[in-house]
C-alpha cells in the first residue's frame, strides 16, 4: 500500500514539472487569455502589486486555488489546457494528502488535541504557485521574489529544475538552499506559527536570479477552513504558556495579508497581542 501511495506522488512529480515547463513555454498571448484580473490573484501574472509605482519582482507566475473545489475560479480552471488540468488535479490531491500528513507529525509533537486539527485543517484551504524566474542580464539589480513568510500554515515546494535561487534566512544570514532532485522543501507558514504559539517559527525567505538560466518552482500553499478562526490552539495555551498571538477570522486575516506588500514577516508582528495594529483590513 504504502509503496502506491509514493509511486502515485512520484507519477504526480513528474507529470507536473512537464506541464508545468509547457505551460511557461506558451506563446505570451495564450498565457494572456489566463491572465489575473483586478483585484484578484488566480491567473497568470504577478503577485502584490498595490501601487504602479513599486518595483516589480523578476518573475512570472500562475497561482491557482485548487481546493476545496468551490474555491477555483472557473474563469479560470476551467480555461486551463489539458492535459494541464488533469495535471493539476491530480498533483493538488496528492500534495493535500502530504501536507496534512505533515501537519498532524507536528502537532503531535506538541500534544495538540488531535480533533482541534481535523477540523482547523481536514478541508482546509490549498493553493498553488508555478514561478517561472527568466535569466536576467544583471540579476545583482534585481530579485525574483521578495523576502517574506508565507501566510499559509505549510508550504510545499517543488523546484522543476536544478537552479539554485531559494535562500532563507537564518540568524540574520542569508543561506542558498541547494535543490535536490524530486526533493521538497517544507516550509513553516505564519499560520502553523500562530497555532503553535510560536513553538514553529515561519521561515522568511525570497528567491534570487542568475544570468545564466531559467528557473521554475512551484508553491503548494495549505491553510486553515475560511470559517475557522486563526490563533493559538486552546490545548497548548497555560499560565505557563500564554497567548503570543491574537485570534481573528480566516477571511480578515487572509484580506489582511494580501493587502499588504510584502515585507519580511511584517503581517505575522501584525498579529502579535503586544502589537495594536489593527490586521483586519
Amino acid at each position: 500500500m504504502q509503496g502506491c501511495v509514493v509511486g502515485r506522488l512520484y507519477k504526480a512529480i513528474d507529470k507536473v514539472k512537464k506541464d508545468t515547463q509547457d505551460f511557461f513555454n506558451l506563446p505570451l498571448e495564450d498565457k494572456k487569455k489566463l491572465k489575473q484580473v483586478d483585484g484578484d490573484m488566480d491567473g497568470y501574472g504577478q503577485a502584490f502589486v498595490v501601487s504602479e509605482d513599486q518595483k516589480l519582482d523578476w518573475a512570472d507566475m500562475f497561482f491557482l486555488a485548487t481546493n476545496p473545489p468551490y474555491l477555483r475560479k472557473q474563469h479560470i480552471f476551467s480555461q486551463l489546457p489539458q492535459p494541464f488540468r488533469e495535471t493539476v488535479e491530480l498533483y493538488a490531491a496528492e500534495l493535500k494528502i502530504l501536507a496534512l500528513k505533515i501537519i498532524d507529525f507536528l502537532a503531535k509533537t506538541l500534544n495538540m488535541d488531535e480533533e482541534y486539527i481535523r477540523e482547523m485543517f481536514g478541508e482546509g484551504r490549498q493553493s498553488m504557485r508555478m514561478n517561472y524566474y527568466p535569466p536576467c542580464p544583471q540579476p545583482d539589480k534585481v530579485i525574483g521574489l521578495t523576502s517574506h513568510s508565507d501566510a499559509a500554515a505549510l508550504t510545499i515546494l517543488l523546484q522543476l529544475n536544478q537552479m539554485e535561487g531559494l535562500q532563507i534566512k537564518k540568524d540574520g544570514v542569508w543561506i542558498s538552499i541547494r535543490p535536490l532532485p524530486d526533493a521538497f522543501i517544507i516550509n513553516i507558514g505564519d499560520i502553523l506559527e500562530i497555532v503553535t504559539n510560536g513553538a514553529y517559527r515561519s521561515i522568511e525567505h525570497r528567491a534570487m536570479v542568475n544570468s545564466k538560466k531559467e528557473r521554475l518552482s512551484i508553491a503548494t500553499f495549505y491553510s486553515t477552513k475560511f470559517d475557522r478562526q486563526i490563533g493559538p490552539a486552546p490545548s497548548i495555551i497555560s499560565a505557563k504558556n500564554p497567548a503570543k498571538f491574537r485570534s481573528i477570522g480566516a477571511v480578515d486575516y487572509v484580506r489582511g495579508y494580501f493587502a499588504r506588500k510584502y515585507d519580511k514577516k511584517s503581517y505575522l508582528d501584525v498579529m502579535r497581542i503586544e502589537n495594536s495594529e489593527n490586521p483586519a483590513i
